[in-house]
């Protein structure tokens, strides 16, 4: 067998959440098994390849986002879904705790009409958890433009950045 070939060969699908703070979130996911990749940036609005004080300015429409990239067959969109509305509050309207606007908003950007399916199920899911309605936004992606590289593995460089995030061991 040649390098690269058989066992070296796995199919990666993608998955877009916004949670608030996106480093606390990219470090959440790191954690996951299954999770091969995952890169901070800003998705959901209208300006071009923004920069992150242009999306803090509330004029961009983008959000702080995460794009990941996983192992379909080590970890399901479905299992990245309960992840995603067990690590913030998905009841505040955009806000993760001591964040506030709308960079901070709790959205799901689907790729598919499966992905888009799967995050209404489990946003109906999640609703019996909380007491306040979930306000989470279930969206079709759009282009995502990664962030400056002292965003990337913010809170890995640091050791600071959890922001909103409470500390849960993921299973």
């Amino acid at each position: 067998m040649k390098f690269g070939e058989g066992t070296f060969d796995r199919r990666l699908e993608k998955a877009l959440f916004a949670a608030g703070c996106f480093w606390g979130v990219q470090y959440y996911f790191d954690e996951v098994p299954g999770v091969v990749r995952t890169t901070v940036g800003y998705t959901g609005g209208h300006v071009e390849n923004p920069s992150y004080e242009q999306v803090c300015s509330h004029t961009t429409g983008h959000a702080e986002a995460v794009l990941i990239e996983y192992d379909a067959s080590k970890v399901t969109y479905k299992t990245l879904l309960r992840h995603f509305f067990r690590m913030h509050n998905p009841t505040t309207l955009n806000r993760d705790g001591p964040n506030i606007g709308d960079n901070y908003r709790s959205a799901i950007f689907y790729y598919s009409q499966e992905q888009r399916t799967a995050a209404e199920d489990a946003k109906k899911k999640a609703q019996g958890n909380f007491e306040d309605p979930i306000v989470t936004e279930i969206t079709a992606a759009t282009r995502f433009f990664p962030a400056e590289a002292y965003h990337q593995k913010y809170t890995e460089k640091t050791g600071i950045g959890m922001c909103h995030i409470p500390y849960a061991p993921v299973d």
